[in-house]
């Protein structure tokens, strides 16, 4: 297809898609001549994969762009390919290494990854940025004075391993490494807020369920 059809199949005008051929996120076409190039269904994918990144996700170019390097780099495994694409995504901040709970929250942590049987986890958690956004949530639940926690995660944690399954089951079933390492990264982007929003809604109901609804809800206000 041509830019235009590109354009027009995408939703996305031709001169943001030039914008993003010009900043490597988009790989060129094939050129057919010396002001026309050819573009094929990758190129529509990727191209939506870049648009709900940075329009969805709200992360910057220079960061899409590491996050594609490590998307397209064959050289990695797919476990480092997948880790490296993830950790390339904003994270939390750097822990403040004056706080005296982080040293007690990081041995419950260990703790429970190895009662979990996480030993990948486990092995990965100087570089992991997930680890860090654990330990960080859990040493401010600390701070507040909710004291022992881990034992509040461990179900939670059951939870998520059971939803990692589907995540990398639904994954296998796209037929390229290019394309599995792409969902994984939209699942992150698009499918956490999904998950954050149902989490929300079923708290909601559960609450009505076990308790009643003493009132009307409010006005939409919307």
């Amino acid at each position: 297809m041509r830019l235009a059809e590109l354009s027009g199949r995408s939703g996305v005008s031709t001169a943001t898609i030039k914008f993003y051929l010009r900043e490597g996120l988009l790989p060129p076409g094939r050129q057919v001549n010396a002001s026309n190039a050819e573009y094929g269904e990758e190129h529509l994918r990727r191209l939506r994969l870049v648009r709900a990144m940075i329009q969805v996700g709200r992360i910057p170019v220079a960061t899409v762009r590491e996050v594609l390097g490590h998307v397209d780099d064959d050289s990695l495994g797919r476990s480092f390919r997948l880790g490296a694409a993830m950790w390339a995504l904003p994270q939390v901040p750097e822990p403040d290494q004056e706080d005296e709970h982080l040293d007690s929250v990081r041995e419950e942590v260990d703790s429970l990854l190895d009662h979990l049987g996480w030993s990948n986890a486990l092995a990965l958690r100087t570089v992991s940025p997930s680890y860090r956004s654990l330990v960080l949530a859990l040493a401010a639940f600390r701070r507040l004075g909710y004291g022992e926690n881990t034992d509040i995660v461990a179900p939670y944690a059951r939870l998520m391993q059971q939803m990692a399954v589907l995540d990398v089951d639904f994954m296998e079933n796209h037929p390229t490494e290019a394309e599995r390492v792409e969902f994984a990264i939209l699942g992150t982007v698009l499918m956490e807020p999904a998950l954050t929003a149902l989490h929300r809604l079923a708290q909601e109901e559960e609450t009505a369920r076990r308790y009643g609804l003493a009132h009307e809800p409010p006005p939409d206000a919307g």
